[in-house]
């Protein structure tokens, strides 16, 4: 659990000052959106035989020092992808059948994936925790996606997730001043 949820209760200072950090971070990655997407398409096409080690390194390192409850800016501007396995495991566990849970929370989108009706997902909380965490989508386990073999082929998502996640925008600017 990283500081700030932690503590939040006794010293929301601390938390205005961990929100304000992520939110410096996606504001960089913002003004920086043409320098980082021509350093990741770099990588894609040149990878270095380690790039998998480096991104999984410094999601490492950012995860030690931070939480995903501190932010949950995923969860509250996009949507992951259901897939049909996903809807069957979270209809179960919300005791509903899987064509309830379609027309309930999702639509399919113009790549003929579910995903959600709306942002924030309803499924989290104001507190940051997900209450599917324990059956949540697979896109959500795998999220931000920084920790994959052959991270190489999906750097135009790695790109997006730049302006979403302040792991993603954190760690790329890391690896720039590697490079």
């Amino acid at each position: 659990m990283g500081y700030c949820q932690s503590n939040c209760r006794d010293f929301d200072f601390l938390c205005k000052r961990m929100k304000d950090f992520f939110k410096a971070l996606l504001s960089k990655a913002q003004s920086k959106r043409k320098e980082n997407k021509t350093f990741l398409q770099r990588l894609a096409k040149q990878p270095p035989r380690n790039l998998d080690k480096m991104f999984a390194g410094e999601t490492q390192e950012f995860f030690n020092k931070h939480s995903c409850l501190d932010c949950a800016n995923c969860c509250k501007t996009t949507s992951p992808i259901f897939r049909d396995v996903d809807i069957d495991r979270i209809a179960s566990h919300l005791k509903i059948k899987p064509g309830e849970m379609v027309a309930r929370y999702l639509h399919m989108d113009e790549d003929r994936h579910y995903v959600l009706n709306s942002s924030p997902c309803v499924f989290l909380g104001e507190d940051n925790f997900c209450s599917i965490y324990h059956v949540r989508p697979q896109a959500c386990r795998d999220y931000p996606h920084t920790e994959r073999k052959n991270i190489y082929q999906v750097m135009d998502l790695a790109y997006h997730n730049t302006l979403v996640c302040p792991a993603v925008a954190g760690i790329v600017e890391k690896l720039k001043k590697v490079e």
